[in-house]
């Protein structure tokens, strides 16, 4: 098993307390909740990608 990336993340004060109060409503971590909020808008982008049209070639 990979292990898990570590990083800094600096964010505003108040962001936090919004993620903070969010995260508690589902029972996760802040850091949880960041986590899946991130993994929620890969699969999104992949999913938008996988619809798109291709390119018209010239």
């Amino acid at each position: 098993m990979e292990s898990r990336k570590t990083f800094l993340l600096r964010m505003d004060p108040e962001l936090w307390k919004e993620l903070e109060a969010w995260a508690q409503t589902e029972l996760r971590s802040v850091n949880g909740q960041i986590e899946y909020l991130l993994k929620q808008a890969v699969l999104r982008r992949k999913r938008a990608e996988s619809t798109e049209p291709p390119p018209n070639p010239l």
